[in-house]
């Protein structure tokens, strides 16, 4: 995975249609800002939708209202919403409306949004809050959920050596046992994004160890996703793990 690899929707399975490419015209913040609290749940959800595009703090109490609503569509929106328009205020509504939505489509945009506050806010107050739904999610929701629970981990991870700390052993353990190659892609993206943060040690030993433990992934996108994160840390004993299988490879 790349650093840029955040689409706001990374599946044609996704609830909610690709979003208008950069072509097209841009909604307008004025028109849309009033439909947010429209009667028509049309209205509400099209407005939600179109601040997957646009960035307008005023949109944020009322994306937030948006995430109880009784329509799945509308939520999924506003949680996509709220990740393009990341806010200290959200990151509470969405943690709560992660462990009760039913939906994981809608889950699935709250972790994304999460991740984006951690990368926005990297404060103790935001990170600590964040960290443990994130892993809750990674360890037993299901799997569109858990890849991008992953990647939010990675971006997190990224805001201390306190929350790379807490991110490390569960990114290691679904990435050494998660059933699904995308999820366990994830982990290893996020793993070589994690360990830039923390100081040679057990830990940081734990992480590679299993990133090298990746390189014979049953999965080639894993094992490539592993021999990535490997490179990018430059660690001495992932590299010549690499290099071993290279040598192997050409007999």
């Amino acid at each position: 995975m790349d650093d840029n690899d955040f689409p706001l929707l990374d599946s044609s399975e996704d609830a909610l249609a690709a979003l208008p490419n950069e072509e097209s015209a841009r909604p307008d913040p004025e028109a849309m800002l009033p439909l947010l609290t429209s009667a028509d749940v049309t209205e509400r959800m099209l407005a939600a939708r179109a601040f997957c595009e646009l960035q307008d703090e005023r949109a944020t109490p009322y994306l937030i209202h948006l995430l109880q609503e009784p329509c799945p569509l509308v939520r999924v929106s506003a949680a996509y919403a709220l990740g393009r328009n990341p806010s200290l205020a959200a990151v509470d509504a969405l943690i709560q409306q992660l462990e009760r939505d039913w939906n994981g489509y809608v889950r699935k945009g709250i972790v994304w949004a999460l991740g984006n506050c951690g990368v926005r806010f990297p404060l103790p107050e935001i990170y600590r809050r964040t960290l443990d739904p994130l892993i809750h999610a990674l360890q037993t929701d299901i799997s569109a959920v858990r890849l991008w629970a992953a990647s939010s981990l990675g971006q997190v991870a990224e805001a201390s050596e306190e929350a790379a700390t807490v991110a490390i052993p569960a990114l290691a353990l679904a990435l050494a046992q998660d059933a699904i190659a995308a999820v366990r892609s994830n982990c290893a993206w996020a793993l070589g994004h994690a360990c830039r943060k923390i100081p040679l040690g057990p830990l940081y030993t734990q992480a590679i160890d299993q990133l090298i433990a990746a390189l014979q992934d049953s999965d080639m996108g894993v094992q490539e996703d592993a021999k990535a994160a490997l490179f990018k840390l430059g660690d001495a004993r992932g590299l010549q793990a690499i290099e071993d299988l290279q040598l192997e490879a050409f007999g």
